[in-house]
């Protein structure tokens, strides 16, 4: 009789254990923001003259033709994806040049601060729900600029 109940105590500790390990692992991903962020070259130029450069794809295009820029041509030069921990920050160097310190304030909002040439040029809080997408800028030379998108993913 010990043996059984042994053996059932035991079932019942490792159902236990690999429900906690559930719980606990859907927990930490729920503490987490995830963000795709990408830098793009806008020109009046039809063609990116770095032949790995992109076209930006349809939904950032759609937004940026919502916005009064003066740019006919917009180009991926470069995408990251990256996560913070609720509360936390991570610097994100999307060049050589430039870059973004993105902030999660309150679980709603995200403190956003534009990096060029290693110093913030602007900062920037407000709510970034999943799915929108808030558009950074700076001046670039040949009248051309650079922008980076953030998206929130996660």
């Amino acid at each position: 009789m010990k043996d059984k109940f042994s053996g059932a105590f035991l079932l019942w500790r490792v159902a236990l254990l690999l429900l906690f390990a559930t719980f606990a692992g859907r927990c930490a991903q729920t503490n987490e923001l995830k963000f795709e962020s990408q830098l793009i070259w806008a020109t009046n130029d039809k063609q990116s003259p770095n032949p790995k450069h992109k076209d930006v794809e349809p939904e950032i295009r759609k937004k940026l033709d919502e916005l009064p820029l003066k740019w006919k041509s917009y180009f991926e030069v470069n995408r990251k994806q990256f996560s913070i921990a609720k509360g936390a920050a991570s610097k994100v160097a999307m060049s050589e040049k430039c870059g973004i310190d993105v902030k999660d304030v309150d679980g709603k909002k995200v403190e956003v601060a534009l990096i060029s040439k290693g110093e913030a040029v602007w900062t920037r809080t407000q709510p970034l729900p999943k799915g929108e997408i808030l558009i950074l800028s700076g001046n670039a030379p040949d009248k051309t600029a650079w922008l980076i998108t953030l998206k929130r993913i996660e």
